[in-house]
C-alpha cells in the first residue's frame, strides 16, 4: 500500500502563485493525499483552498491551521462547507489554537480559555455541517435561535483535525476529532507518543485505523548541496523563531521532549543576537530529531520510520522545480 503524502501549499513571498498551482497539479496528478495552507498573520487561508479546489481534481485540501479565534465557529463551518461544495467534498477541517502572541496582539481578542473553545467549537461546527437546528448552551457560546447553514452541506461529517500539543488537549483530540497535527514530537519519541494517541482513540470508541495522525516534522527532498544548505538553514531558522518567539506553548513542548536545555540556550542565542544567531545555537542532532533534509532515497528512508511508529500521514517538501523530477520524486516517496 502506498503511502499517504501530504505537501503544504505555500507561494508567499517570492514564490510565484501560478507557479505553485502548477506543481499542485502534478502533485494531484501523481495521486498524493492531501495538500495543506497555513495561515499566521499573512495571506487568509481560504482563498487558496479555492484556488486549489479549482485546479485540482482528487487531492484533498486541508487548513494546517486555522485558528480558532478569529473567526466565529459558525463563520469557520460556512467557509468549510464552502468549500466542500466547490471541491465536491474533498475538504480537511485543520484547526488549532494559535497563541497569545497572535491572538491576542494582531487579532486583539482574549486567548483564554484556549481549551474549552476548541471543544465547543468543534461541536457547534458538527452541527452546523450536519444540517440540524443550531442549540447549542456552553459556557463560551449560547446558540438559541436554531439557525441552520442556508444551503444543505456536500458532506454532513467532515474530517476535523486538530493541532494540540499538552496531553490534555491530545486526549480531548483522540475524543472529538478525526486526526492529529502533531508539532515538535522527536522521531525516536514518535511512536510512544502516537501508541498513547491511539489508546485515548479506542477508550473514545473509536478504531485507531480511522484516526490520522500527521508525523510532525516531516521531510524535505534536496538532492543538490545548495537545496540542502537552504533547505536546512530554513528549518533551522523555523524552529527557532517557535522557540523563541512565539511565546511559551511550543517552548514547553519542547521541554516536555526533553530539549529543555537546548530550548533555552536558543532563547539567549536570539534575545542576544537575533534570529541568525538563535538558529544555529540548535544542535544538528536536534534538527535530525525534529525534521529532516536529505536526497530522495534518505528521505524514503525516514518516512518509512514514521510509518514504522504509527503514523499514516507523512508531510514532504520537495525543492525540486522541474516538474517532470518533481513529479518522479512524489512517486518514490509515496512509494
Amino acid at each position: 500500500m502506498s503511502r499517504r503524502i501530504g505537501m503544504g501549499f505555500d507561494w508567499q513571498g517570492s514564490i510565484n502563485r501560478e507557479d505553485a498551482l502548477k506543481r499542485a497539479q502534478v502533485a494531484d496528478e501523481v495521486g498524493i493525499d492531501s495538500m495543506w495552507v497555513a495561515e499566521a498573520w499573512g495571506q487568509d487561508a481560504f482563498t487558496t483552498l479555492v484556488q486549489l479546489a479549482e485546479r485540482t481534481n482528487n487531492v484533498q485540501v486541508g487548513t494546517s491551521i486555522v485558528n480558532i479565534y478569529s473567526r466565529t465557529p459558525a463563520a469557520l463551518a460556512q467557509h468549510f462547507a464552502t468549500i466542500d461544495e466547490l471541491s465536491e467534498g474533498r475538504v480537511i477541517v485543520g484547526l488549532g489554537n494559535s497563541g497569545p502572541q497572535v491572538i491576542e496582539h494582531f487579532h486583539g481578542v482574549p486567548f483564554q480559555p484556549a481549551f474549552k473553545r476548541m471543544r465547543e467549537t468543534v461541536e457547534i461546527m458538527k452541527i452546523l455541517f450536519s444540517h440540524e437546528p443550531l442549540h447549542y448552551d456552553g459556557d463560551i457560546f449560547k446558540l438559541q435561535r436554531g439557525f441552520t447553514l442556508r444551503f444543505e452541506p456536500y458532506r454532513k461529517q467532515m474530517p476535523i483535525y486538530l493541532a494540540t500539543l499538552n496531553p490534555k488537549s491530545v486526549q480531548m483530540t483522540a475524543e472529538i476529532s478525526d486526526g492529529w497535527l502533531p508539532v515538535m514530537i522527536p522521531i525516536d519519541r514518535l511512536g510512544e507518543e502516537i501508541d498513547q494517541v491511539n489508546k485515548w482513540v479506542r477508550e473514545a470508541g473509536k478504531d485507531p485505523a480511522d484516526f490520522t495522525v500527521r508525523a510532525p516534522g516531516g521531510v524535505t527532498v534536496a538532492n543538490t548541496p545548495e537545496d540542502h544548505a537552504r533547505a536546512r538553514a530554513g528549518q533551522a531558522g523555523t524552529l527557532a523563531f517557535y522557540c523563541a518567539r512565539m511565546g511559551e506553548f511550543y517552548y514547553r513542548q519542547l521541554s516536555r521532549q526533553g530539549y529543555e536545555d537546548e530550548a533555552n540556550a536558543v532563547r539567549v542565542a536570539w534575545k542576544d543576537g537575533g534570529g541568525r544567531a538563535g538558529a544555529e545555537a540548535i544542535p544538528e542532532d536536534m534538527l535530525l530529531q525534529f525534521g529532516f533534509v536529505g536526497t530522495t532515497e534518505q528521505c524514503v528512508e525516514r518516512l518509512e520510520q514514521e510509518q514504522a511508529a504509527g503514523a499514516l500521514l507523512h508531510s514532504v517538501n520537495v525543492m525540486e522545480q522541474d516538474p517532470n523530477e518533481f513529479g518522479k520524486i512524489l512517486e518514490a516517496l509515496k512509494g
